[in-house]
C-alpha cells in the first residue's frame, strides 16, 4: 500500500478539528480512520481524537485471515466503542456537551475494502471508472436532495449545507452505514473531510488524480485547491493506493 496524506487549518479557524491516523500492517493490510469534529470550544478535537484514536486501538491487531463479514463486525463494533467513549466523555465533562464527530473508518486488503461511515466526510474510490464516491452524506440538504425538494447545484451552495442529520458521540446508540467493495492494484481510495469535498469539485478530484505526479503531489495539489477556492474549514485528505506485493522470482 502506498499512503499520502495532509491536514491543513485552513484559513480561518484556529484549531484544526480534523484528526486521522492511517498505516499499513504485516498481513497486507491498511487501516485508514478520519473524524471532523464539532462542538464548542475544544470539544470537536477531543471528540474526533478520541473516535479515531479508540478505532485505530481496536482495530490495529486486525487478523489477517478474517473473512469479509468478520471484518465487517470488528469494524462496526470498533465504532460503535468510540462512540460510546466520546459520549461517555461529554457527559463527565460539561464544557464538552453536544460534542460530537463524523467518522470514516476503512480496512483496505488486496482485494477488498471495508467501510464504517457516519456524517458528511467522504470515501472515494479512484480506478477504471474515474472518480466514485462510496459514502452518502448524512446532511440536511443531502436528505433534501433525495426528498426531490432541492437540486444538487442548490445543495453546494445552500445555507444549512452543513448541517449534519447523524454524527458519532452524540447519541449514545450510532447508526452506521457500513460498506464493502472491491479494488483493484493500482486503484485509489480517498477519504476527505468536508473542508475538501465542499471546495473541490468531483471533476476537480477526478482531474488530479489522472495527473502523471505522485500520490504525495496529488493530495497536496487538491489540499490546495481547497485552500484557494476558500479555506474557511479545516482541510483532510488521506490517500491509500492498492500497491501489491512484488512476487518472489521462482528460482
Amino acid at each position: 500500500m502506498e499512503i499520502a496524506t495532509k491536514s491543513h487549518v485552513g484559513h480561518v479557524r484556529s484549531v484544526n478539528e480534523d484528526y486521522f491516523a492511517c498505516e499499513a500492517d504485516a498481513n497486507g493490510r491498511a487501516l485508514a480512520v478520519l473524524a471532523d469534529g464539532m462542538g464548542g470550544h475544544e470539544a470537536g478535537e477531543i471528540a474526533s481524537r478520541l473516535a479515531v484514536e479508540r478505532i485505530v486501538k481496536e482495530l490495529r491487531h486486525i487478523d489477517g485471515d478474517l473473512d469479509g463479514e468478520d471484518v465487517r463486525e470488528q469494524l462496526m463494533n470498533s465504532v460503535l466503542l468510540a462512540n460510546k467513549e466520546v459520549y461517555e466523555y461529554a457527559q463527565e465533562h460539561p464544557e464538552c456537551s453536544g460534542m460530537g464527530t463524523t467518522t470514516i473508518a476503512a480496512v483496505l486488503g488486496p482485494t477488498t475494502v471495508t467501510t464504517a461511515h457516519i456524517g458528511d466526510s467522504r470515501l472515494y474510490k479512484f480506478g477504471a471508472d474515474g472518480l466514485v464516491m462510496k459514502t452518502e452524506d448524512h446532511s440536511l440538504v443531502n436528505e433534501l436532495v433525495k426528498s426531490g425538494q432541492i437540486t444538487a447545484e442548490e445543495a453546494a451552495v445552500h445555507p444549512h449545507r452543513n448541517v449534519i442529520m447523524r454524527s458519532l458521540g452524540t447519541e449514545p446508540d450510532v447508526l452506521i452505514d457500513l460498506d464493502q467493495f472491491e479494488w483493484e492494484p493500482g486503484d485509489v481510495v480517498l477519504i476527505c473531510s468536508d473542508g475538501l469535498s465542499d471546495k473541490v469539485p468531483a471533476s476537480v478530484m477526478e482531474e488530479w488524480m489522472r495527473k502523471q505526479t505522485s500520490l504525495q503531489e496529488k493530495v497536496d495539489g487538491l489540499v490546495q485547491e481547497a485552500l484557494a477556492a476558500g479555506g474557511q474549514d479545516n482541510i483532510t485528505l488521506v490517500a491509500i493506493r492498492n500497491t501489491p506485493v512484488a512476487s518472489e522470482k521462482e528460482g
